[in-house]
């Protein structure tokens, strides 16, 4: 009588998060991990703080409209350098880059789109298997390591 066998299935190696949108499973053009969504996230934060306290727009804590300064440009921010440079400021200081999930520029529409629902916050921590967002998946976007 033979011995047992490890007949546990292992760990399934060929499936990664981007791989049904043709995406490699590490390096350039693999999906962006949390690690450095949230980074680029912080980053984007500061400098809209920076620049709201630049404009001397800061929320003092007595008025709660000056908060929505802070919203406001980085939202500003978030559209402008993805329509330009395919990435947020924090993006680009992380090696990240937002593109269409189909080949072609990114155009306005789907930074507009993508930033109004990452500022609504909710739909970022909706995600499918290929780590994308609400906020990626409705304007046919994903973040991507350059």
């Amino acid at each position: 009588m033979p011995g047992p066998t490890n007949s546990a299935p292992a760990a399934s190696s060929d499936t990664w998060p981007g791989k049904d949108l043709g995406l490699p499973a590490e390096g350039s053009r693999s999906v962006a991990r949390l690690g450095r969504r949230i980074a680029a996230l912080a980053i984007d934060g500061v400098l809209a703080d920076l620049v709201a306290a630049a404009l001397h727009v800061y929320p003092s804590g007595r008025d709660v409209a000056e908060g929505w300064w802070v919203l406001g440009i980085f939202a500003v921010l978030q559209i402008v350098f993805i329509a330009v440079l395919s990435g947020s400021f924090g993006h680009l200081c992380v090696g990240l880059r937002v593109v269409p999930v189909r080949p072609g520029y990114i155009g306005v529409v789907r930074p507009v789109v993508r930033t109004v629902l990452l500022c609504i916050v909710i739909p970022a921590f909706i995600f499918d298997r290929d780590q994308r967002g609400l906020h990626d998946r409705i304007p046919g976007t994903v973040l991507v390591r350059r």
